[in-house]
């Protein structure tokens, strides 16, 4: 069954971010670049609070987004494509490897409450690949909580923990950020975290006019910084979801026209996942039905295969 509901199969357009709050920020005062970012998480904020039948894919599409720049950062070559090969083609049961291991964190980060507890933090350095001891960790969280909890901007608040974790560990800037959105997540109080802001911390954001100098929390201008990236990242998680929802609506629209068994959970997990393995088995179907029901799908033009290739395949909106 195809789980939808008139709220959630709504075909109304996703907000975007206004095209004055888009304008170019090199020259925006601090005042000018926090406005901007309102003006960007107020329409990223209607999409975070509504529950589209597309939200799963959305979310996770953001995730394997955040993971692929998460790379450089780690010092992986890895890009979206082999994320998807070392998570989604990793046996059950196996270690999908460091890159696969990072990738993971973000999926579930995308799909946990925003909660930063001293459990949940090791869980989360244990994924990145960070080691931190139980007290550091139990600062952390408080640091955290306090953080979502004062009564300040949270595009400040989220550039204030991410200063916190590089000073406290330089080479935990990965987790830095990943705390930045769940900081983001818990002041404006949605219900899930969005990945974003890792795709922008290498981006012009965080890139000073003279020589190209990367700014750092340190910095004065750091602020600044953070409240431009959020407009870049909320703009493009906006693109995202209009992207999204006109190809799900696609795919709610042929789902009639299907006549495999078991069309109605692969549909599903097609709107709920960023990708969906072509060699995908369930109680209802083989592997051979899958292919030719991804096969129909493809005719139909309601999916689009990812990885380029003619063995192993991926498909997703």
């Amino acid at each position: 069954m195809i789980r939808l509901d008139p709220a959630t199969a709504s075909p109304a357009a996703p907000p975007t971010v206004p095209a004055w709050a888009l304008a170019p920020g090199r020259d925006a005062s601090p005042a000018d670049a926090a406005f901007q970012a309102g003006a960007a998480l107020a329409a990223l904020d209607t999409l975070a609070r509504a529950q589209p039948s597309w939200a799963g894919a959305w979310r996770q599409r953001l995730a394997l987004r955040c993971a692929a720049a998460s790379m450089r950062l780690a010092g992986r070559a890895e890009d979206e494509a082999a994320l998807r090969d070392a998570w989604h083609l990793c046996p059950a049961g196996t270690d999908p490897g460091p890159a696969g291991a990072i990738y993971g964190a973000w999926r579930q980060f995308s799909v946990q409450p925003p909660a930063a507890n001293p459990d949940r933090l090791e869980r989360i350095v244990d994924q990145l690949g960070v080691h931190w001891d139980e007290a550091a960790l139990a600062d952390l969280s408080t640091e955290t909580e306090n953080l979502a909890g004062l009564q300040r901007p949270a595009p400040f608040a989220a550039a204030a923990i991410v200063a916190h974790v590089v000073t406290m560990r330089p080479d935990s800037e990965l987790l830095a950020w990943r705390l930045a959105d769940l900081v983001l997540a818990k002041s404006l109080r949605w219900p899930r975290p969005r990945p974003l802001l890792m795709t922008q911390a290498f981006g012009p954001a965080f890139r000073d006019e003279a020589g190209g100098k990367r700014i750092r929390p340190a910095d004065k201008s750091f602020e600044r910084a953070v409240c431009l990236a959020l407009v870049q990242a909320a703009a493009e998680a906006c693109r995202l979801a209009a992207e999204l929802s006109r190809r799900a609506e696609r795919l709610i629209a042929v789902a009639p026209k299907l006549r495999t068994k078991g069309a109605g959970e692969v549909i599903q997990r097609l709107l709920d996942d960023d990708a969906v393995p072509g060699s995908l088995t369930t109680k209802n179907l083989s592997r051979f039905a899958t292919r030719r029901l991804f096969a129909r799908l493809q005719q139909l033009e309601a999916v689009r295969e990812l990885s380029g290739r003619t063995t192993f395949r991926m498909f997703g909106l």
